[in-house]
């Protein structure tokens, strides 16, 4: 009897909900991983599961996702499938997800509550407070909480400041901006406070390109902790994206997220 069946998509055309490579396993006792959920995942599914029952064995199935599935993607993906028997290990990975270094400056409400939005999330965030005792007790897996100053940083990635300090505010932005390997510095904050902190960095001789102020979707309002992280995650997402599709198509001096808040 076969023990587990591996799923993975080896040819993905046209617009499809994942590229070649993806892949699931599928047990008596349920699957892990996914190849795009929708029809195509249940159907795959389906079959995986009449393997079980099988001798080792490979097939491959070709779909057209219109057509053939009503999916309104439109592409077409070919899957492959290969059993393994109970005494087999089958060499299984799921997904892994290249993160983005993030160093977050302040542990008050908005801190916190951008922590926990950004806890299942594709970023590893060390998170940096120069008071004792900051920070929460426990924090998600990908969190490293630090004491520190400016300096202490690892230079690559993004900087991301909302002290309890305007002084130190500016102090964190303007260490980071002279230095070219943090991608971006992004700040918490007002146009006035914005336009405040630009007329020091020029007085400086500092350069602001990688400077944005305020953080998040200009179209969302609220003022609430929850809201304002949950607003932050899109945009730092969004430019995480489009790190991804300038990497593809040139290369990059940088090896962290190219864009900051």
């Amino acid at each position: 009897m076969s023990h587990s069946v591996i799923v993975r998509i080896i040819k993905a055309e046209g617009s499809t909900p994942r590229n070649a490579g993806a892949a699931m396993l599928v047990t008596p006792a349920g699957f892990k991983g996914t190849i795009g959920g929708g029809t195509l995942e249940w159907l795959a599914l389906a079959e995986a599961q009449k393997l079980l029952g099988q001798p080792k064995t490979k097939k491959q199935l070709q779909k057209h996702l219109g057509p053939d599935l009503g999916q309104c993607c439109g592409g077409r993906i070919t899957l492959e499938f290969e059993n393994f028997s109970a005494d087999e290990t089958p060499e299984f990975q799921p997904d892994v997800i290249e993160k983005t270094t993030l160093h977050l400056w302040g542990a008050g409400h908005v801190g916190r509550a951008l922590v926990m939005a950004l806890a299942p999330l594709p970023f590893e965030t060390t998170w940096w407070d120069v008071r004792e005792n900051a920070f929460p007790t426990h924090v998600p897996e990908n969190v490293t909480c630090r004491i520190g100053a400016p300096p202490d940083m690892q230079s690559q990635g993004i900087v991301l400041v909302m002290t309890h300090s305007h002084a130190l505010d500016f102090e964190i932005v303007d260490y980071a901006l002279r230095n070219e390997n943090f991608s971006h510095v992004g700040l918490i904050g007002s146009d006035t406070k914005r336009g405040r902190f630009v007329k020091r960095l020029h007085a400086a001789k500092v350069n602001t390109a990688r400077f944005t102020c305020p953080i998040g979707q200009k179209t969302i309002a609220s003022k609430h902790p929850a809201v304002i992280a949950a607003s932050v995650a899109v945009q730092l997402l969004e430019w995480q994206q489009m790190l991804k599709t300038q990497t593809l198509s040139s290369e990059n001096k940088f090896a962290s997220l190219k864009v900051v808040l």
